[in-house]
Parts: structure tokens; sequence; C-alpha cells
């Protein structure tokens, strides 16, 4: 008659003490499995990431980068390239012999994310919002990851100056400008950037407002809404890097003004057409301060003095 009670006492001492352990042993952080961790053969997805790890000092340790890691300009020609961060394939990946995946939340598709998390090759994404802040605290997340503390720290004090400064100079602005972000312009039609986007927040942070406000993410203009929204300038994305107010007789002029509705925008017609380069205004890594500062002295070149800021 003992037999059952005794059972019972057993199992539920047992299941009492795996609980008891389960509650002392929390979930290790970046940092706390940093010692355990092998960082020498990183692939980094992102540009983001990738710009981080490389200010980090970590740079040599990347064996294989996506087409989105464009900085430092000499890294495209001499990393492996796993393609287009939301094309990746498991197997292109895993075939460099990383020790380490570090990756965007925007990576993709996601079954191979999800066969990438599945590998025995530790694979961390690294998310933050697309604000000054956030930029902060992706820094953080990846030295704390990579265990270079110390130096993200810094990096991340650095970011946060720099884009005080930055809105430092954009309280000089009274009148904010009306800007449309284009993200591509082919063959007479447009996709443009509305809200939750990388470029509607840098825009703001520019001093701009963004016109796109009737969509979420990035889709096609159509001319009736482009005439509408009567943009001040129009800023397109430039896969080069560097940026520039187009000549009003140029290629890219001449493109934007064959898209319908466009050609009679206030932007069109003053010739306010802005190449800025992608990766630069997109990606929110360590230079999105410099972002922030240079659009706002393209379109504020009275108000806001031009400074490559750190």
């Amino acid at each position: 008659m003992l037999a059952r009670p005794r059972l019972f006492i057993r199992a539920f001492a047992r299941a009492a003490f795996l609980l008891f352990v389960a509650a002392s042993v929390s979930a290790p952080s970046y940092g706390e499995e940093t010692a355990q961790r092998d960082i020498s053969r990183i692939v980094s997805v992102g540009g983001d990431v990738t710009e981080i790890l490389y200010e980090l000092g970590v740079g040599d340790n990347v064996v294989a980068i996506d087409t989105t890691s464009v900085f430092p300009p000499h890294i495209p020609a001499e990393k492996k390239s796993v393609g287009y961060m939301r094309a990746l394939a498991s197997e292109g990946v895993l075939a460099v012999g990383p020790t380490l995946i570090l990756a965007t939340d925007k990576a993709g598709p996601p079954e191979v994310i999800a066969a990438l998390k599945a590998s025995s090759t530790p694979f961390i994404t690294v998310d933050a919002d697309d604000t000054p802040e956030g930029v902060a605290d992706k820094v953080a997340k990846v030295a704390s990851i990579v265990g270079k503390d110390t130096a993200g720290q810094a990096l991340a004090a650095r970011i946060r100056s720099d884009f005080e400064a930055a809105a430092e100079a954009r309280k000089k602005i009274s009148k904010p400008v009306k800007a449309l972000f284009l993200l591509s312009v082919q063959s007479g039609r447009a996709m443009a950037g509305g809200r939750n986007t990388a470029a509607d927040a840098m825009l703001a942070l520019a001093g701009a407002e963004n016109v796109a406000t009737s969509f979420d993410g990035y889709k096609p203009l159509s001319g009736e809404a482009a005439l509408a929204l009567a943009p001040d300038a129009i800023i397109v994305m430039k896969a080069a890097p560097g940026h520039r107010v187009t000549e009003a007789s140029g290629p890219l002029a001449t493109e934007v003004s064959a898209i319908a509705g466009l050609a009679d925008t206030p932007a069109v017609k003053n010739g306010r057409i802005i190449e800025f380069d992608g990766s630069l205004m997109l990606q929110f890594g360590p230079r999105a301060p410099q972002a922030a500062h240079e659009l706002m002295h393209i379109l504020y070149p009275d108000i806001v003095p031009a400074r490559r800021i750190n």
C-alpha cells in the first residue's frame, strides 16, 4: 500500500529539484556566452552589422559578407559573398565554414533563416529600431557578442554625441522641406518610401517632412499620387558611395521627369533631385549621424553648414 505514495513523493521531489535548477540558471546573455563563442570566422549579413564589426576592430574575423555590406569600401573585393541579405541560401552561407553567423533582422527568406538557426553554427539576429538610441543599442549588442564591450561603449557614446550634434543643427530649421524618397526609378516607374521605413526615419532626422505617409513600407508610386504629394525635393537612392544634386538635364533628372505626375512637382521644376548613398541613408549603422547631417546640409545649405561628423 505504501509503494504508490513513495513513488509519488520521489516523482514530486525530482520535479521540484528540476524546477529549482531551471529557476536558478538563467539564460546566458551575449556577454556571458562570449568566453565560449568562437568568433574566428564570422559571416556578417547586413551592411550595418558589418560596419559595426569593423568599427570594433574585428573586421579580420569576417570571412564572408552579403551584398549590402559595402563599407569600408575595400571589403566587397576582399571578402566572399553570400548574396543579397533577403535571398540567402543556407548552403552558400555554411560553405564558407563560419564559426558564427551575425545577421540583421531583415535577412531572409524565412525558411533559410530557420535552416541556418537549426545548423550547428551559432546564428544570432541583430535587431534594433531605426532611431539614434536604436543604433547605439545595436552597437552594444554586437560588441557584447564578439567580446568587445569597452570598444562598443566608446563607439555607442560617439554615435550618441554625433546624433546630438545633428539634432542641434536641426533646431535651426523653421520650415521643413517636403521630401519624397525613391528607392528605385526605372522604365517610367518609381518605388517610394512610406511610413515605418528607414527612409522615413532618416528624412525626419535630416529635418525633412516625408510626403509619402498614406502607406507603410516601399510601394510603387502612381502618377496621380506623385502629383498630389507635391514634394519640394526628391531623394533617389544611389547604389554607389557619394551624393549630389543632379543636373537639370542629366540622365536621372530626365528619368524622374518621365514618370507620370513627377514632372509637374516643385522638386522637378526647381531642379531639386538628389542622389544619395543608399547604404549610408538606409542601413542605420555607425555612419547614420553622418547621413542625417549630410542630407540636412543638402536640403538646407544656407542653414546647416557642411560638416563631416566623426
